[in-house]
């Protein structure tokens, strides 16, 4: 049986293993760099090429990583000129609920809010908020709600004004409901809407004269002019 030839041996020295293994390591731990992870070649032998191939490894993956920090960095600063943008939409928006549904104060204690165009459930929650907001921070005690510019009112619509004027209510003011026009309470009558709990007048004008009654009854005076 013949011996299996003999091969020459590749002599590597301690220190370049021990390069190869430090470099590895600080891979694994993410802390590498191509300055300080790639390992000098001086001596051109085989396994010259399994520490090139380590360099060109970390080359790339340094490569690699930096791409992912940009596109982090991309990606957040994306994110930041979103949330910015939703911010000035929402600012917009609420100067346009703050347009559509304006709470003015006509009096001293008297709070109006002139209705215009369609009352849907959103925009009734919105406005009911708004509203008992005004009259919880200026402590108004009689508000008057205009529906002058409400050109149709459905059982809904009835619906929610009658819930808004309870609300009001419910937080001592006192409620009137103006602006219903002889159409409007045509409309009511006919789809069996009973409003006879709600204080309802024609105009503004007769909704501000009830509500200096109200005024003079429980404070056995005139009410004081707005300042």
């Amino acid at each position: 049986m013949s011996a299996l030839p003999k091969q020459d041996l590749l002599s590597i020295s301690p220190e370049r293993i021990g390069r190869i293994i430090d470099v590895l390591s600080m891979i694994s731990v993410g802390e590498f760099s191509v300055e300080r992870t790639t390992i000098p070649i001086h001596e051109q032998d085989e396994f010259a090429a399994l520490e090139e191939t380590l360099n060109v490894f970390v080359r790339e993956l340094d490569t690699t990583r930096r791409e992912h920090e940009e596109a982090l960095t991309r990606l957040a600063t994306s994110h930041r000129e979103m949330e910015e943008k939703l911010a000035t939409i929402e600012r917009q928006r609420e100067a346009i609920r703050d347009l559509s549904t304006p709470i003015i104060e006509l009096w001293e204690d008297i709070l109006t809010l002139p209705i215009v165009g369609v009352v849907d459930t959103q925009r009734s929650v919105e406005m009911t908020e708004r509203l008992l907001h005004r009259i919880v921070q200026g402590k108004a005690r009689c508000v008057i709600i205009d529906i002058t510019g409400v050109e149709v009112v459905d059982t809904m619509t009835a619906n929610h004004f009658i819930k808004m004027v309870n609300a009001a209510r419910l937080l001592g003011a006192y409620c009137v409901v103006t602006g219903i026009s002889p159409l409007i309470a045509q409309t009511l009558v006919q789809i069996g809407v009973d409003l006879s709990a709600v204080k309802t007048l024609s105009s503004l004008k007769e909704g501000l004269r009830e509500c200096f009654l109200h005024l003079r009854k429980n404070n056995s005076g005139t009410p004081t002019q707005q300042r």
